[in-house]
Order: C-alpha cells, then sequence, then structure tokens
C-alpha cells in the first residue's frame, strides 16, 4: 500500500492506495479541488458536496453521450465491414478478368503460330476475318488492362 498526501479545498489529506495508482490518485484529486475551489465561502462540507455533484453530474452526462454514440459506432462497423466485403469482391473479380485475358492472349497466339506454320489458306478473305478478330481481342484485352 502506498501513502499519499492530496490537498483539496487548501486541506490536506493522507489517503492509502495500491502501488502504483498514486499518480492517478492525485490527478482525481486535483479535479475535485478544481470543483471544490469554484465556491468560497462555503463549509468544507458543503465544498465536497457540491464537487461531488457536480462531478456525478459530468460523469452522468458523458455516459449519456457514450450511449447515444453507441449505435452510430455499430452502423460505421457496418459500413467498414460492407466496403472491405465489396473491395475483396472486386479485387476477385479483377483477378479472374486478368486470368481470362491472360488465357485469351496465350490462344490468341497460339492461333498465330498455328496461321503462321499453316499453309495459306485457299481462302485468303478467312485470313483476313482472323486477322481481324484478333486484332480486336488485343484491342479488348488492352481495355482491361486500364480498368483500375
Amino acid at each position: 500500500m502506498a501513502d499519499v498526501k492530496l490537498t483539496i479545498g487548501g486541506r490536506p489529506y493522507d489517503v492509502h492506495c495500491a502501488d502504483g495508482e498514486e499518480a492517478q490518485l492525485i490527478q482525481l484529486a486535483s479535479v475535485v479541488d478544481e470543483k471544490v475551489r469554484t465556491m468560497p465561502g462555503v463549509t468544507e462540507v458543503r465544498q465536497l458536496l457540491f464537487a461531488a455533484l457536480m462531478l456525478a453530474d459530468e460523469t452522468q452526462e458523458a455516459r449519456g453521450k457514450v450511449e447515444k454514440a453507441a449505435p452510430q459506432s455499430d452502423s460505421l462497423r457496418a459500413a467498414v465491414a460492407l466496403a472491405e466485403s465489396r473491395e475483396a469482391a472486386a479485387r476477385d473479380e479483377l483477378k479472374a478478368t486478368v486470368e481470362r485475358e491472360k488465357a485469351a492472349l496465350a490462344e490468341l497466339e497460339a492461333a498465330r503460330q498455328k496461321a503462321a506454320t499453316a499453309a495459306p489458306s485457299a481462302n485468303p478473305s478467312n485470313n483476313r476475318a482472323l486477322l481481324q478478330i484478333a486484332d480486336r481481342i488485343e484491342a479488348l484485352a488492352g481495355r482491361v488492362e486500364q480498368l483500375p
């Protein structure tokens, strides 16, 4: 146990407290002393009574604010959870899109290599159409890469 000497309203008080709680006790006593000093000319007992009532009022007001803020805090937590969920879904969708793009590019490259090594087609318009399709796929892949 620790012994602490407090001064409230100009009067000294010796108080015992658990070891390590001295600083907290001194800080609390200074709050009470501040309230007591606002009431000069009143008996010591009344000063302490009024100080206790003022502090109880402040405590009750603070509790009311905490209770009022709790539902807002719950709403904020729910909004953050929803945003995180949507972010995760968007990331998964983006990864799937990138994988599809890679697969399409691989198919395109395979088709180009096959076309380059194959014998010329009897119908040159088919080759032209295939090249146009390949160009469109590349353009689409470029757009997908630019997505956020």
